[in-house]
């Protein structure tokens, strides 16, 4: 079809059409008017707007019932036409926007639209809305003047009707865009702005129908989920339009007190315009108050997040155009926004940050004061509910509650001191943090968790940073939360209030908390920490800088003072154990003029504690207080940095005292926060910080030793300087020492376990400084020896004569083994001073010169443990076998000296072994093995004369009882005696090089743990002292063990050979098969391994 580009051919073309149409109203008649125009240009059909437009307004003006589908046709013609022009006649926009309104309304008799089709509702609407756009420049303004707010009211009307009583999804979405056009908010860019005076007449002319429109608007947002999210969001969106015009500050703040007078023919339409005086506007804002707090709880709680970001948007409009007229609003508006901050999805949670972030740099708050007293009440109200909605909510309700008060806090930013200046606010803010942070102090294992002195734990520090890191942060278990981001966003809370808050007031208020009463002390330590983090700026994310600067000297003077009630007595050294000695301990601190009780009154391991109300939960909390302590200490040292080692003279000696603390936790928090000060101080490492500030260390260590009565933590001090430093420590501590065992000899009975905890302490970091070095050398000097005697062995050629040379020698060698001889005591002095002088073969001089420091000060350890072996309490006599187990370790280079020590200690020693208490028996037995590795063949005559017989009757008494044990028996003290007494008698054996005889009694006494009736551990404990035996004497082990099962049959080289008999052979498989057999073949790999020299080496006489 031909394009028509003139008026005058559209016109020739148009006429015969509209005459048609104009007779004969049909759907084709209209049909044919849509084809035709649609062959006509633009401008063309502009002219001839008002001329096509008549027969179809004239056809919706007949008069009677019309068909829907020919109103619809009709419609949607009239809305192609205005969509390609422009109406430029006032009086054309109201006439139609009147027509198109007409055709909406209900017939007479009914007052719901709802008898209209779906397709004709929708049509009209989109006509509506396209007439809006259509309307040429101020045309449109001819619309919102006081004349035509009737017809205003009754299109408003009819498309909230729609809105809210319309199933069909699309009617409602256009109905509210439609509505959002005629209040000229439309979303476009094609509307003029209107000016000030504009604005303000049309904020006038709507405030007439914010009731109904916002009641409306209320419940379609507030409506059946089911109708999707796109009408809720578009129904919010017009709301805050429509709220944020009317009520928008700048108008009502040029709103004259008093209402215009009018002209009598204007009286009419003055009843329904509205003053926006400060009565309405205040009766306003209240009943708004009530939608908006409906509406932001459900759309807070939306699942669909358009809805949820959509809330966001309604918050910042209003607040930044409504901020003083609808300021009782913002407690709902600020608690949906903040509340939001952690929003599942990622663009409500980002457009969230935003909006806060444009409030705090617009001062929004800053410069309200009433926004700014909304907030504070806000804040009230949550402090006061939030220990019941901690202990009432799941942790996602929780996180969100906090996520408020976090976010109320921050947007009050600088003005957050209204708050803390007021006693009320800052009473139930104080309260609820210590109501929610109380701690679950109900884990036994806390207390049961024990530092274990370990040799490897001493020396130099410098991989101690890294193990620390897995321990420093400590998980903490609170009674109202498990969530780890709730405590989080409670260190968050504690440290926007001490970055914006007067840190004074804060510490002086939480100090008092903290002296307040024991059930606060934990939770007031762990707010006080934060609080100074937060005035430092470490760690904390805020909104807008505060307004003054920090000042370091008010922090130092705040940190000082913290410190000192930290380690004040009463704070510092609380009961955590059942430790008798250790409980003794804390009550001769705590309560001045009485002295430590001693704990050599009983001789049980498992003591009652001293005191009947010292419970388990007494003692979990005083080590978490102690604990959260020490991270104080922690994290002053980072906020003060290098200026915190002006405060080491008070701070460093208390935390070096709970890193040598017998507490797993204390001890490692203690060493977290050793790190936390070397990093803090640029010191290397730990090492570094203890060498550096030895010299008043040291001298507080002597003080305190000479009164240990009431300063019983001094020795924890220098084990932990101990166990973190290196050699170069020792002359510094050398004085110390001697003072310690010039005090040991003048209080035995009172101090002795305390002294030997000292001592331990020095022996386990020599034996870590100078015992590995001095073991390997002698072992290496051992090594070379027997290589070179063995390779001597194995190129000599055996001659008939050395044959029988080793005979006559064996014969003497069992002779003297089984004591035959007339002269036993010349054998004895015979046999002691050759082997007394092996050792000193390469060291002759030793004897001459004198000892090495660290040699002397264990011999000198040495000989006080030789006095104290005896002691009548167990717990002495427990840490003088570990003392003396390292003094021989020690002392083992020099033999000269060593070996007349253990000639010494023997007696005590074998007391110890054969009539004590087994876990006396157990430790002894231990330092025996480490004397026999040390001594070598100086002992053997001592071990098999007064030991030896008493070991084996021991272990072949108990072997009925362990064999029909069960599996309890594994977890019994008589167990734990047998398996070590068989884990160490075969390297005794081959240490001592023990005679045929007493291998013998060895073998016999150990062959019936090989029985599989034994616990499995006893077998292979068995099983390794075979393994010895093997080395020391392989024929006798063999031949011992084929009697017991002999896995072949030997048959004779020669028949004049008898044949070969042993018991084992042909016995039917018992008890003992499986470990001999095994014990065999190991015996069989060993021998094709390392073939054996055809002489044995035999010990000289």
């Amino acid at each position: 079809m031909a394009v028509f580009d003139t008026p005058q051919e559209a016109f020739g073309a148009l006429r015969p059409v509209c005459v048609q149409l104009t007779r004969v109203q049909t759907m084709e008649n209209v049909a044919r008017l849509q084809a035709h125009l649609a062959a006509v240009g633009a401008s063309a059909l502009q002219e001839l707007q008002e001329y096509v437009l008549f027969p179809l307004r004239f056809a919706l003006k007949v008069p009677g019932p019309k068909q829907e589908r020919l109103v619809q046709s009709v419609v949607q013609c009239i809305s192609s036409i205005l969509a390609a022009t422009c109406v430029k006649k006032q009086e054309l926009l109201q006439e139609l926007f009147s027509e198109l309104c007409t055709c909406l309304s209900p017939p007479s008799g009914s007052s719901k639209p709802t008898s209209l089709s779906e397709e004709l509702k929708l049509a009209v609407i989109q006509a509506l809305h396209t007439l809006m756009h259509s309307a040429y420049g101020d045309v449109i303004l001819s619309l919102y003047q006081p004349s035509t707010l009737p017809l205003l009211g009754f299109a408003v009307s009819l498309l909230l009707g729609l809105a809210e009583q319309e199933k069909a999804k699309q009617i409602k979405i256009s109905a509210l865009k439609c509505l959002q056009v005629l209040v000229l908010q439309c979303d476009c860019q094609e509307h003029r702005h209107l000016d000030e005076d504009e604005a303000q007449q049309c904020g006038d002319l709507f405030a007439s129908f914010l009731p109904g429109i916002s009641i409306t608007l209320s419940r379609v947002i507030t409506g059946d989920i089911k109708q999707g999210h796109k009408p809720t969001v578009s129904a919010i969106r017009l709301f805050y339009l429509i709220v944020g015009l009317v009520m928008a500050d700048a108008q009502l703040a040029r709103v004259p007190k008093n209402k215009e007078k009018l002209s009598v023919e204007q009286n009419r339409i003055s009843e329904l315009m509205v003053h926006r005086g400060p009565d309405w506007r205040k009766s306003t804002a209240e009943k708004l108050s009530l939608l908006l707090h409906k509406i932001v709880e459900f759309s807070s709680v939306h699942p669909h997040w358009k809805v949820r970001l959509e809330l966001v948007e309604l918050v910042h409009h209003l607040l930044r155009n409504c901020s003083q007229s609808l300021v009782d609003s913002f407690s709902h508006l600020l608690k949906a926004l903040v509340g939001l901050v952690n929003d599942e999805n990622s663009e409500v949670q980002s457009r969230c940050n935003e909006v806060l972030q444009g409030i705090a740099e617009q001062r929004i708050v800053a410069q309200n004061r009433a926004l700014a007293d909304v907030l504070s009440e806000n804040l009230h109200s949550l402090a006061t509910a939030l220990p019941r909605l901690m202990n009432s909510q799941d942790d996602m309700g929780k996180v969100s509650t906090l996520s408020l008060l976090l976010g109320y806090l921050k947007l009050l930013g600088p003005k957050i001191n209204i708050v803390l200046n007021s006693v009320s606010h800052l009473h139930r803010l104080s309260k609820a943090l210590m109501q929610v942070l109380e701690l679950d102090v109900t884990d036994v294992k806390i207390v049961e968790d024990r530092r274990w002195d370990c040799a490897s734990t001493y020396g130099p520090s410098g991989s101690l940073q890294h193990s620390v890191q897995k321990s420093r942060c400590q998980k903490k278990y609170f009674r109202f939360f498990t969530e780890e981001k709730v405590f989080q966003l409670l260190q968050q809370v504690c440290r926007v209030l001490g970055y914006y808050g007067n840190v004074y007031l804060l510490v002086d208020h939480f100090m008092g908390l903290y002296s307040e009463s024991g059930m606060y002390r934990k939770q007031a330590a762990m707010v006080l920490n934060e609080l100074i983090a937060g005035a430092a700026g470490v760690g904390v994310d805020v909104l807008q800088e505060r307004e003054v600067s920090l000042n370091m000297d008010d922090l130092k003077g705040s940190i000082v003072s913290i410190l000192d009630e930290y380690t004040d007595q009463a704070n510092w050294y609380l009961i955590t154990s059942i430790d008798t000695e250790e409980i003794s301990h804390e009550h001769s601190v705590q309560r001045s003029g009485l002295t430590a009780r001693p704990g050599g009154a009983c001789s049980s391991v498992l003591l009652p504690p001293l005191e009947p109300h010292v419970t388990t939960r007494t003692m979990n909390s005083n080590i978490w207080q102690i604990c959260i302590q020490l991270e104080g200490v922690g994290c002053f040292a980072a906020v003060l940095g290098k200026e915190f080692r002006l405060l080491l003279l008070s701070a460093l000696y208390p935390v070096l005292e709970k890193a040598g603390d017998k507490t797993l936790l204390i001890s490692e928090t203690a060493l977290g926060t050793l790190v936390d000060i070397c990093e803090a101080c640029s010191y290397d490492s730990v090492q570094c910080l203890i060498n550096e500030n030895s010299d008043y260390l040291v001298n507080g260590i002597s003080l305190n030793l000479r009164q240990l009565a009431h300063q019983p933590h001094a020795s924890q001090v220098l084990d932990t300087m101990l166990r973190h430093s290196d050699a170069s420590l020792l002359p510094l501590v050398e004085d110390v020492i001697q003072d310690v065992l010039s005090t040991l000899d003048q209080s035995y009975n009172n101090q002795a376990s305390t002294f030997l905890r000292v001592l331990h302490s020095v022996m386990t970091a020599l034996v870590q400084w100078f015992g590995s070095s001095c073991g390997e050398e002698h072992q290496q000097r051992q090594t070379a020896e027997w290589q070179s005697r063995t390779l001597s062995q194995g190129q000599q050629v055996v001659t008939s004569q050395e044959v029988e040379q080793f005979f006559l020698d064996y014969v003497r060698q069992k002779q003297i083994a089984e004591g035959n001889l007339p002269d036993t005591e010349d054998e004895e002095t015979d046999e002691v001073p050759p082997l007394a002088k092996t050792e000193p073969k390469n060291s002759d001089t030793d004897g001459e010169t004198p000892l090495p420091s660290h040699a002397q000060l264990a011999k000198d350890v040495m000989e006080r443990c030789i006095h104290l072996l005896s002691d009548g309490n167990l717990r002495v006599r427990l840490k003088v076998l570990d003392v003396l187990e390292l003094c021989v370790t020690v002392l083992h280079p020099h033999g000269n000296h060593l070996l007349p020590m253990a000639h010494r200690v023997w007696p005590a020693l074998v007391t110890r072994l054969i009539s004590d208490d087994p876990l006396a028996v157990l430790r002894a037995f231990k330092v025996l093995c480490t004397l026999a590795q040390k001594c070598g063949d100086f002992l053997r005559q001592r071990f098999s004369k007064d030991v030896l017989p008493k070991l084996t009757s021991s272990l072949l008494s108990q072997a009925p009882a362990s064999a029909r044990a069960g599996p309890v028996y594994n977890h019994t003290l008589a167990f734990k005696l047998q398996l070590a007494v068989l884990q160490g008698l075969g390297s005794l054996c081959e240490k001592l090089d023990m005679g045929e005889s007493d291998l013998n009694k060895v073998a016999d006494a150990c062959l019936i743990y090989l029985s599989a009736k034994q616990p499995m551990k006893l077998q292979e404990a068995a099983q390794s002292v075979f393994l010895h035996l093997m080395q020391v004497d392989p024929d006798s082990t063999w031949l011992l063990l084929n009697e017991v099962c002999c896995p072949h049959q030997y048959e004779p080289p020669h028949a004049s050979l008898r044949p070969v008999k042993l018991s084992g052979m042909g016995r039917q498989r018992n008890e003992f098969t499986d470990n001999v057999l095994l014990l065999l073949e190991r015996l069989q790999q060993q021998e094709s391994v390392t073939p054996r020299v055809g002489t044995q080496e035999v010990s000289p006489p």
